[in-house]
């Protein structure tokens, strides 16, 4: 692989020209993806650009320079670790980013997404937006359920900046990228992470915040998966036979743990259809964002009991 890498490498000089041959290779490779890129030029994109620690919003300003011999190599390698290996690009670079700001990533953790991060860092939430938190100043108390790699923990931490942030997870090896991610934060003072299965390990208390990034994918959804997420823990993504297992769990002890005028805010892909036949008193309130619809749903503690 190495004399095909150098003779690839003779041939494809600028950051374009590498750019080019990346995407048509992933088109043919047939990836997969949905890990922060949705298509093979914009993955190829975050691949290159991360890899040269370059900013990841736009390849434009770079696409003519022409790189060294040793980075073409560098980044022809990992074009092929990309398509031999089917991990996603956040793995091999363990670098993911939500609304901007980015976070560490390994496969202990599922690659951080969330349509949930996306709404608060949008501001959508707030006063000026839909007046579900008017005052952020004012929010003292917040879980972060499921947290896996912590995004959502820090994300809330940034936001409201009176707020301790509970974070919890059954797995101990995703608590370990979160560590990171919340040592590197800046917000470690204000975020505990806790182990265990969701409120289990949590103390006595109400949250006047509760974010839910629980396992949705249903059964038949994940004996389907492309590699791609098979790279990622099965725990993090198997939400039982219809993907609601947790959720469901999460409705039932949710109103145990909000303040009465608490909100909880959940996202659960694509269940809405047997949420709403399977819960039709629930006063529940859809969320959309630029890349989703009826996949975040929010409800006051006062809709829970």
């Amino acid at each position: 692989m190495s004399s095909t890498f150098d003779s690839l490498a003779s041939e494809l000089l600028t950051l374009r020209d590498l750019l080019r041959y990346a995407v048509s290779r992933f088109d043919a490779a047939g990836l997969a993806y949905g890990h922060g890129a949705g298509n093979a030029l914009d993955e190829a994109a975050f691949l290159l650009l991360e890899s040269l620690h370059l900013p990841i919003n736009d390849i434009n300003p770079f696409a003519d320079a022409r790189l060294t011999l040793e980075e073409r190599k560098f980044l022809l390698s990992r074009i092929e670790e990309r398509i031999t290996g089917r991990r996603p690009a956040a793995y091999i670079v363990n670098r993911a980013y939500i609304g901007g700001m980015p976070f560490y990533v390994d496969e202990r953790a599922i690659v951080p997404r969330s349509f949930i991060g996306e709404l608060l860092l949008s501001g959508r939430l707030g006063s000026d937006g839909l007046g579900l938190i008017e005052e952020p100043a004012a929010i003292t108390s917040i879980l972060d359920l499921c947290t896996g790699s912590g995004c959502l923990a820090v994300i809330a931490s940034k936001l409201f900046p009176n707020a301790l942030v509970h974070a919890s997870d059954l797995s101990g090896d995703a608590l370990n990228v979160a560590r990171r991610n919340v040592a590197e934060s800046g917000e470690a003072d204000r975020i505990e992470l806790y182990e265990g299965d969701l409120f289990a390990p949590l103390p006595q208390g109400r949250y006047e915040l509760i974010l839910a990034n629980p396992p949705y994918v249903d059964e038949e959804a994940m004996a389907a998966l492309p590699p791609e997420y098979r790279h990622e823990p099965a725990m993090a993504l198997d939400g039982g036979r219809d993907g609601l297992a947790i959720v469901r769990r999460i409705l039932a002890e949710a109103k145990n743990r909000l303040t009465p005028d608490g909100l909880l805010i959940c996202e659960i892909g694509r269940g809405r259809e047997i949420l709403e036949r399977d819960y039709p008193e629930l006063d529940v309130f859809w969320l959309e964002t630029e890349e989703s619809s009826g996949e975040v749903f929010c409800l006051r503690a006062a809709a829970l009991s």
